[in-house]
């Protein structure tokens, strides 16, 4: 802590919101207070070492500050404050309150950015996380410890869908991580928890899009750091929720090229790979404790998948949420650890109706082309096609919210208003338990 005694004065070089200083002893991701020659403070992230010369972003930018400026280093990285006191309170970029809340400020403090969990300490993931949204229930069932992103383009009603996710799914906590959100759709969230009754169990981390973006880049960290330490000391589920994390590519871009650091692939630096990952890895499942699920929403540039970003994201995660036409698309979406719950913790008949209905859904897409080009149509193309917009109605609009169970009866309701029970291939012993003995029309429902 020798360092924060010491004050240093000799400004090198001030670049856009990037300080240069000459100083040692100094380690990445440090923090600093920068005092102006006028007494201003701004809080400082060191963003690059190289030797004795030490680069820190200023939280509340360049514009105004003097190279007669003084750095006292506080000799360790951000901390976050850490307690049962902050949930159902708001923080912003850099850890401080924003809500109207009391003080909390002698609270705990612990360090962000820590190491992911040793793989040996981590538990096989086998409990499902139950969302009430029935294309990922049945088809894409969410994980406990999984991560995967919610893969959309602008325009998509991508935060609705993880605001849903957030007060429907059956988590203990769930900490939510805004990254240069509109004003409006950080209050969208904020009355949507609180709307919901779950803002009494939920932590916010917000940096809006006005606010500096070098705390972008801290508000993972520290929802992610918040979130380890409930699951590990309080043995909670704790469900992460982050949008957009494009935007976190971005922000390390801008200051990457405001360092002049050299690019990768479109601009982005090439350490966005480990970067990302850094922060997906923190997902587990504790042994003798909770765990923390990341749920994430990764926009696509031109809906382009192979876009760095999405393309990175998908090669660390387990599987994406693909979000189009305001649906979540059964062929573009996958979860990787669905087998580990479908038919284990899940009723007998999960895993037959989900490919049962993908492949009716399947021939349903089939058949609306063959329409479409004006071929004849068979009688079976016909059920296809009403099964194809009941599908829609009932499973693929994300405003469908129901539990498992009723979705698996509503799905066994689709398929007898639209098929004879021989029509569907599936188990002799499923079709009769589970198959209405009267046809309801579903499409009434």
């Amino acid at each position: 802590m020798i360092q924060e005694l010491i004050r240093h004065t000799r400004v090198l070089e001030i670049v856009g919101d990037t300080i240069r200083v000459k100083a040692s002893g100094i380690a990445f991701g440090d923090i600093a207070i920068v005092e102006n020659v006028g007494g201003e403070t701004s809080i400082a992230k060191v963003v690059e070492l190289d030797h004795n010369i030490v680069s820190l972003q200023v939280f509340a930018g360049g514009k105004g500050l003097s190279t007669g400026a003084s750095i006292r280093f506080l000799g360790h990285p951000l901390k976050v404050t850490y307690s049962n006191n902050i949930l159902g309170r708001i923080f912003g970029g850099s850890g401080e309150i924003i809500d109207d809340g009391p003080d909390i400020s002698t609270d705990l403090k612990i360090n962000t950015g820590g190491p992911t969990v040793n793989p040996m300490k981590r538990v096989l993931a086998n409990k499902m996380i139950h969302t009430h949204v029935p294309m990922i229930d049945i088809f894409n069932s969410l994980v406990e410890s999984q991560k995967i992103p919610i893969f959309s383009v602008a325009g998509e009603p991508y935060n609705e869908l993880l605001a849903r996710i957030g007060f429907q799914a059956d988590a203990d906590v769930v900490v939510f991580a805004g990254l240069g959100l509109i004003f409006d759709d950080y209050h969208y969230f904020r009355t949507q928890f609180e709307d919901h009754g779950v803002f009494h169990r939920t932590v916010m981390f917000v940096n809006q899009a006005s606010d500096p973006i070098v705390e972008r880049l801290l508000v993972p960290d520290m929802a992610l750091a918040v979130a380890e330490k409930f699951a590990v000391e309080e043995h909670k589920r704790v469900l992460v929720l982050m949008t957009d994390m494009t935007a976190y590519a971005d922000a390390m871009k801008e200051i990457g090229i405001s360092l002049e650091r050299v690019p990768a692939t479109r601009g982005y630096m090439g350490d966005l790979y480990t970067q990302l990952a850094r922060r997906y890895e923190k997902a587990c499942d504790f042994k003798g404790a909770g765990s923390v699920t990341i749920l994430s929403v990764t926009t696509m540039p031109g809906n382009d998948v192979t876009h760095p970003v999405p393309d990175n994201t998908g090669y660390i995660t387990e599987g994406q949420f693909y979000l189009h036409n305001k649906m979540i698309d059964p062929f573009g979406s996958l979860s990787r650890l669905k087998q580990h719950v479908i038919g284990k913790v899940t009723r007998e008949d999960h895993s037959q109706v989900m490919n049962t209905m993908i492949r009716f859904y399947s021939g349903a897409v089939e058949a609306e082309r063959k329409q479409s080009m004006a071929f004849e149509l068979s009688p079976f193309d016909l059920k296809l096609l009403k099964f194809g917009a009941l599908f829609r109605k009932h499973f693929m609009d994300i405003q469908a919210s129901m539990t498992l169970v009723e979705a698996l009866d509503r799905c066994w309701e689709v398929m007898a208003e639209c098929f004879d029970p021989q029509e569907l291939l599936m188990k002799q012993a499923l079709v009769d338990n589970y198959f209405p003995k009267k046809k309801k029309s579903a499409s009434s429902q």
